[in-house]
């Protein structure tokens, strides 16, 4: 066991564990913002670097600083460590320029994108960003291209994560895409005509933090903070089965896998139970998701707590008090 200290808060977490993942044992207050690091794809991480904390003190046998900012996510905590965040001015400084950096080729087109309201690049430039750009050059853009038929690829929206290449080469048994060319022309791209056609192929979708890979059945439908999310689960051969259905009145418009506070997916699940379970009979519901309060996909959404013959304005409760 290691004790390390994040912004002022000490915690005694096991050896070997990153600085990232010690911070989010402390809660989200503390814990640094990771666009590229993911859980449950072991490779992930390093490349964003919007996790970037400095080590004020390297551990008790060399308390020496870290000359440099470190990516959390990458950086194994060590006894005795002492780490500023949030309480780093380095750290806050530099993160600033990482969201400026990210935002250089990024449209603008949040109105018109489906992965707004659960957007990762929205929350990290409003809490982390500049109201500002400094740069005249034209941002660089891509025609739409649709790998598979049930993903449209907006090259435009990437920011070049590797978490979509993570997923595939983890749950895919021939990867037909990958990062293309380098530097500033690199992009997300399928081999030579190749089209990404397998059956867990639908997770790129979740795991990707911006709008860059959108569900072709869904874009368009609605506002995600108009449709209602239903946890539930159905008997599946392939996959776990335990998904989200979004609902929008009485017709599912998409099904998704369980993600935690994170917004990292759980366990992920098969092209069917995404796309051709669409039903209500198709699953069994076990009742509303819950959501973070702070998030815009939770407002207005109640569940009733329904009592016999008796029923008063204090028994409908939030989902998330």
């Amino acid at each position: 066991m290691a004790k390390v200290t994040i912004d002022g808060i000490e915690i005694e977490v096991p050896d070997g564990t990153s600085i990232l993942q010690a911070a989010r044992m402390i809660g989200p207050t503390v814990a640094p913002p990771a666009m590229c690091f993911y859980t449950n794809l072991p490779s992930s991480g390093g490349y964003c670097r919007t996790c970037m904390v400095e080590v004020t003190k390297g551990s008790e046998k060399d308390p020496r600083p870290m000359p440099k900012l470190v990516a959390s996510c990458r950086t194994q905590v060590m006894d005795g460590m002492v780490v500023g965040n949030r309480t780093s001015e380095k750290a806050v400084d530099a993160r600033k320029g990482v969201v400026e950096f990210l935002l250089l080729n990024h449209p603008l087109d949040c109105p018109i994108c489906d992965q707004a309201g659960e957007c990762h690049l929205q929350d990290l430039s409003y809490e982390n960003g500049s109201a500002k750009t400094r740069t005249d050059f034209e941002r660089r853009t891509f025609d739409k291209i649709d790998i598979g038929d049930k993903i449209q690829l907006h090259m435009n929206r990437c920011i070049l994560c590797y978490r979509c290449v993570k997923v595939a080469d983890q749950l895919t048994p021939e990867r037909v895409h990958g990062v293309m060319n380098r530097g500033d022309h690199s992009e997300i791209s399928t081999y030579i005509t190749k089209a990404v056609d397998n059956e867990f192929s639908g997770n790129m979708i979740d795991v990707c933090p911006v709008g860059a890979l959108t569900d072709k059945t869904f874009r368009f439908k609605s506002r995600v903070w108009f449709t209602k999310p239903v946890t539930a689960h159905r008997d599946c051969d392939k996959c776990c089965g335990k998904v989200v259905l979004w609902y929008k009145g009485e017709d599912v418009l998409r099904v998704t896998g369980r993600k935690d506070q994170w917004g990292e997916v759980e366990e992920f699940i098969c092209n069917t139970c995404r796309f051709d379970k669409k039903r209500t009979s198709d699953w069994v519901v076990e009742g509303p998701t819950n959501l973070s309060r702070h998030s815009v996909i939770s407002a207005n959404h109640y569940e009733k707590l329904v009592v016999p013959n008796e029923l008063t304005l204090n028994d409908i409760k939030p989902l998330n008090p």
